[in-house]
């Protein structure tokens, strides 16, 4: 039996349900350049939890029968994985709500994946908030050492192709596996349009167009996944600045996410906000709805030394 639809103009000052709410949670993963190459381990709802996350593997080694048996802890390190609050506060015209709340809820749905995936990216890559500020996150992936330039490497030797084969020797000369790259929309341009010596296109796009995933194909034999956190120069979002990075790589084993059971979407039509400015509105007297929406995600990064950043000329300079 057909159910009926749930409106948001039927729901006052609670909590939307998991139907409603669950596929924006799982989108936003898809969304997120970082989560799609990182592995997931369990987070708990509660912000002060701490899950510990062993980012190595002991070694074992063969031992003759009844021999000493080789200690395999050495290797190992454990990181306090801790919930960290991601939220949004969305004023919506009462009139809006009343006579579309179906279309209404289909843009929440395209847009609050957009908006978790991009803060969550920009806080594990850059270690910063949307606003600039420091991020929830106290280890980020920006913090490497290792650099490379684009454009470094001549078209003879093998062009942009050969700058992130460089990258990825200083990855697997210190040791590490190079697993994936995470990159800026910029640079999709760029390694489309190069080409060998005889102009043949040196990258084949492998992208799967309309799947809505970060994930995009591969780059020197391994994963790609685009997000525009990568050069923190948002679309639609004022006050960004294009740092310069375009890329950044390395052994993804050495990540791990986390993100709590669910999201939350309270709607208020009586509360009040206080907007950009520090001017306080109030949602009754301005005839709007209200949606807070909430959620949980945490990052851990074993050695930033096992990811290479590549970097390009910010825009605009």
């Amino acid at each position: 039996m057909a159910t009926n639809p749930i409106k948001l103009s039927d729901v006052d000052a609670t909590f939307l349900p998991p139907q409603l709410t669950g596929p924006i949670f799982e989108k936003s993963v898809e969304q997120s350049a970082v989560m799609s190459l990182a592995r997931r381990v369990p987070l708990s709802m509660s912000a002060n939890t701490a899950v510990p996350v062993p980012l190595d593997v002991p070694t074992a080694d063969w031992v003759e029968q009844a021999g000493r048996k080789p200690l395999g802890t050495g290797g190992v390190d454990i990181k306090q994985m801790t919930g960290k609050k991601i939220a949004v506060l969305i004023p919506v015209a009462m009139e809006v709500v009343q006579s579309n709340a179906a279309g209404l809820w289909t843009q929440l749905q395209n847009d609050l994946p957009t908006a978790f995936s991009r803060a969550f990216d920009r806080a594990a890559i850059h270690g910063r908030t949307m606003k600039g500020a420091v991020g929830p996150f106290p280890d980020y992936l920006a913090q490497t050492t290792k650099s490379v330039s684009l454009g470094t490497t001549t078209q003879a030797n093998g062009g942009i192709w050969g700058d992130f084969v460089t990258g990825m020797g200083e990855i697997v000369d210190d040791d590490w596996d190079y697993t994936g790259t995470v990159a800026d929309h910029r640079l999709k341009t760029r390694l489309l349009g190069a080409t060998d010596t005889t102009g043949r296109p040196i990258l084949v796009d492998t992208t799967q167009p309309g799947t809505g995933a970060a994930l995009a194909g591969t780059l020197v034999g391994e994963p790609i996944a685009y997000s525009r956190s990568v050069s923190g120069k948002l679309r639609r979002q004022s006050g960004t600045v294009d740092s310069g990075l375009r890329a950044i790589g390395g052994d993804w084993s050495q990540t791990a996410y986390g993100v709590g059971m669910d999201i939350t979407v309270r709607i208020s039509k009586e509360a009040t906000y206080i907007d950009e400015e520090g001017g306080v509105h109030s949602a009754f007297q301005e005839n709007l709805v209200l949606l807070l929406a909430e959620a949980y995600y945490g990052f851990v990064l074993g050695d930033a030394e096992a990811f290479v950043k590549f970097t390009g000329t910010p825009s605009g300079s």
